[in-house]
Parts: C-alpha cells; structure tokens; sequence
C-alpha cells in the first residue's frame, strides 16, 4: 500500500493515501449531514492514516488515528443511543459560553502537554507543529461525538494547521485534503446552525 501511485511536487502519493483521502471525504460529507454511517468510514479511514502518518515520522497525528478508530466507536454509540443531560436523544446543538471557556482551557493544556510528550518521547521533528493539530483533533473530535455545533470552528482550525503541517512533510494528496476539509468545516458550520435553529 505505500506503493507510490504518482508523484506531486517531488514526493509520492501513496495508494495508501489515495483510498484513506477519499474515505475521509465521504466521511466528512456524511458528518454534514448528521448520518450515523459517517463513523464506519472514520474508522477505517483513521486506521490507514495511522500507518500513513507513522511512516512520515508524525507520531502524533499517528497516535491521534489510534484513538480516532477507538473514538468512532465511541461517537457511532452516541449518534445512535447517546443522550443529553436532560435525558433526550442528542440533538445538534449550541455548548454555550462556559462549555467554549472549558473547551478552550482543555485545548491550552492538552497542546503544550503533547508537544512535550513528543519531543522528549520520539524523533519527531516538529513535535509542536504536531501537537497543535493532535490536541484541536481530540477536542473536535469530542465535540463532535456529541453534537456540538462548534466541532467544526475546532476543526476549522485544526484543518488549516494540518495543511501548513502536511506541506511540511510533502504529503501533498493529504494537504488537498485538509484544504478542502477547510471548505468543509465552513459548510457543516452553516449546516448544523441550521439545524439547530429548527424548531
């Protein structure tokens, strides 16, 4: 699988990275639309980016798949049985003013404390263009799982550090697919207000 399929700007596209980038695509797609099929697809697309990533020295992003593949069960669980604190089915809907602060706070605790892990811990040679991504991924991801319109603000954000992350190492389908998950995040933004705002 890490047969080069072509090459682009000097470094090889991987089938590898062909199958896991168009699987992320549709996964993403499925995620705008609030359909529980999204998580299958993250599953799987995660397990080969984890060997996509490690191959590249991204232990980080690595290890982030790993417990993306564990998450998937976890959020396909929460969009078919989870519930809200009042006991009804999740919903899409708005984390308020004190959850942002709290989301925001994890965030600043959880990047410095990755990067460091990384740097002392592996090879990586960029142990916090790693972690920033790594740590905005679990907490989108969290968002996510439990419907929370400002997953995608956080993965936003994360997008846009990943391609800068990406380029760096020359994974360039990986870079197209972080920029149009850029687009993405934009468009499930306004998707999920909508449905939120629905009565």
């Amino acid at each position: 699988m890490f047969s080069a399929a072509f090459t682009a700007w000097g470094s090889p596209v991987t089938w590898l990275e062909i199958v896991a980038f168009v699987m992320a695509i549709v996964m993403v797609l499925l995620n705008m639309r609030v359909n529980p099929l999204a998580w299958p697809l993250a599953i799987a697309s995660s397990l080969l980016y984890l060997m996509l990533f490690w191959h590249s020295r991204l232990y980080g992003e690595a290890g982030l798949q790993i417990v993306f593949a564990a998450g998937g069960f976890w959020g396909w669980w929460q969009w078919l049985r989870g519930t809200q604190d009042d006991g009804r089915p999740l919903a899409v809907r708005d984390l308020g003013a004190r959850g942002r602060w709290s989301a925001a706070l994890a965030f600043a605790v959880a990047w410095p404390a990755l990067a460091l892990l990384l740097d002392n811990a592996t090879d990586s040679d960029v142990p916090w263009w790693d972690a920033f991504p790594t740590a905005g991924s679990l907490l989108g991801q969290w968002l996510l799982g439990r419907k929370y319109i400002e997953n995608w603000p956080v993965w936003l954000i994360v997008n846009i550090a990943s391609v800068a992350l990406f380029s760096i190492k020359g994974l360039w389908l990986t870079v197209l697919l972080y920029t149009i998950f850029i687009g993405m995040s934009f468009a499930g933004w306004r998707a999920w207000r909508r449905i939120a705002a629905r009565p």
